[in-house]
C-alpha cells in the first residue's frame, strides 16, 4: 500500500452524535476529516432510536447494531457483542485496519473479530470508567474495571492517548505501546466573533458584569460541587457575577438549588454553543475525571479565562498567569482561590482572553487528523505481530 492510497478504515463505537459528549463529538470531527482525505469508513455503532437509520453514503456507511442503556447515563448505550456478524462482514469485505473508539462489549466483540482475520486494531483510551465508578455506587468494581481496561487496550497493536501526562499515567499502570494523538478545535466555530450582546442582556447582563460558564454533563463525575462553592467565593470578590450553565444531567435540580445568581441553559450546540462561550468571560473547570476536556480548548478558542486543575487538556495549553489560571491537582483551596482571583475588576481579562485564542490558533482538526492518518499508516507498516496473545510468544499474522 503506498502512503497516498485511501484506507478502508471501520470505527466501532458506542456513541456518536447527535449525541452529546466529547467522545462522540472528537470522532464524528476525526471521521469528518479522514473522508476529506479519501479514505472510506464503515461506521459500526448502536442504534439510538427507533427512528435511526444506518447511512449509506459515498466512503461512509454505517452498520446498527442493538444496545443497552448505560446505567446512570440512560441517554447513552452500551453496544452489544456481535462478533460473528463482524466476522461475516470482514470477511466479505476486510478493512484495512479496525479502530476501536469505546471499550464496551461491541468494541471487545470487535478486538476478537478483528484478531481472528487477522485485521491489524488500533483503539482510543477516552474515558476514565474506573474514576466514575465511584461516582455511580460501583467504586468495589474499579479494580476489576482498570485489569479490563488495561487488557482490552494491551490486545490492540496500539492504544492512542490525548495528553503526554496520560501516557505516564497509563504505562505506570502497565499499559503498553501508547501513542499521543491531541484534540483539535474549530477556531472558526469557537471564537470571540461569536459574542452575542442579545444572550447577554438575556442573562440579565450589563456590560462590564462578568459570566462565570461552565459546559458539560451535569453530573458527579464532574466535580461540580467545588465549581459551585468556588462561584460562592467568588460573588464575595464581585457581586455583579451571573454562572451560567450548559448541559444537563442528574446533578441539574441540586445545582439549581445550591448555586446563587445561575442560569440553566441546557444542551446547547452548533454556532448557539458557540455564542454562549463568547458571550462569557470567565469559565470554571473544576472536573478531576477528564481523560482530556475537550471543553477546555473550546472555551480558549472562544477567549475565556479558564480556571482548571493542572492536568488533562489544561496542563497542556495553559500557562499559569498567561492564558488562563491552574491550581495544583485535587487542591480545592487553590482552585477557589484562583477564581478569586480572576473575578477581581484588576485582573487583565482582555490579555488573557487574547493569549489564549492565539494558543489554539495552531491546533486545527485538519493537523491533527494528519496525525491520525499517519499513525494508521504506520500501523499497516507495523501490523506483523499479533498482540492477542495471552501468553508471552509472539504469534505471526
Amino acid at each position: 500500500m503506498t502512503q497516498s492510497q485511501p484506507l478502508q478504515i471501520a470505527i466501532i463505537t458506542e456513541t456518536y452524535p447527535p449525541e452529546i459528549n466529547g467522545v462522540a463529538s472528537t470522532i464524528a470531527r476525526f471521521i469528518k476529516g479522514l473522508h476529506e482525505r479519501g479514505h472510506s469508513i464503515t461506521l459500526i455503532r448502536p442504534r439510538q432510536g427507533r427512528q435511526d437509520q444506518a447511512k449509506d453514503e459515498e466512503r461512509f456507511a454505517e452498520i446498527l447494531v442493538s444496545g443497552m442503556p448505560i446505567p446512570g447515563y440512560s441517554a447513552l448505550k452500551i453496544g452489544l457483542p456481535e462478533k460473528n456478524m463482524l466476522i461475516r462482514q470482514w470477511t466479505k469485505q476486510p478493512p484495512d485496519l479496525v479502530h476501536l473508539v469505546t471499550e464496551g462489549p461491541l468494541g471487545w466483540s470487535a478486538l476478537q473479530a478483528a484478531k481472528k482475520l487477522g485485521i491489524p486494531v488500533c483503539s482510543d483510551f477516552r474515558t476514565n470508567f474506573d474514576a466514575y465508578s465511584s461516582h455511580y455506587g460501583f467504586s468495589w468494581l474499579k479494580s476489576s474495571i482498570q485489569k479490563y481496561m488495561r487488557y482490552f487496550h494491551n490486545r490492540s497493536n496500539f492504544t492512542m492517548v490525548p495528553t503526554k501526562t496520560m501516557r505516564a499515567h497509563l504505562e505506570n499502570q502497565g499499559f503498553e505501546r501508547l501513542k499521543v494523538v491531541a484534540r483539535g478545535i474549530d477556531t472558526d466555530l469557537f471564537s470571540p466573533a461569536k459574542r452575542c450582546d442579545k444572550l447577554r442582556k438575556f442573562w440579565g447582563l450589563k456590560n462590564k458584569q462578568k459570566a462565570v460558564l461552565y459546559v458539560g454533563r451535569l453530573a458527579s463525575e464532574k466535580n461540580l460541587q467545588l465549581s459551585v462553592d468556588a462561584f460562592k467565593a467568588m460573588l464575595l470578590i464581585n457581586p455583579g457575577l451571573k454562572m451560567i450553565w450548559v448541559g444537563d444531567g442528574p446533578e441539574r435540580g441540586a445545582l439549581q438549588l445550591s448555586c446563587p445568581n445561575s442560569i440553566f441553559a441546557g444542551m446547547q450546540t452548533g454556532e448557539s454553543l458557540a455564542q454562549h462561550y463568547a458571550s462569557s468571560d470567565i469559565f470554571l473547570f473544576s472536573s478531576i475525571s477528564e481523560t482530556f476536556g475537550n471543553v477546555t480548548l473550546e472555551a480558549m478558542a472562544s477567549g475565556l479565562a479558564v480556571v482548571a486543575y493542572d492536568y488533562a487538556a489544561a496542563q497542556q495549553f495553559i500557562q499559569n498567569g498567561s492564558n488562563g489560571l491552574l491550581a495544583d491537582m485535587n487542591n480545592a483551596a487553590a482552585f477557589i482561590a484562583q477564581s478569586q482571583f480572576v473575578a477581581r475588576d484588576t485582573i487583565d481579562l482582555q490579555h488573557i482572553s487574547k493569549q489564549a485564542r492565539i494558543t489554539t490558533l495552531d491546533h486545527s482538526w485538519q493537523k491533527v487528523t494528519q496525525h491520525l492518518e499517519d499513525n494508521y499508516r504506520d500501523l499497516l507498516r507495523h501490523s506483523k505481530i499479533d498482540y492477542g496473545a495471552p501468553s508471552k510468544n509472539l504469534i505471526t499474522c
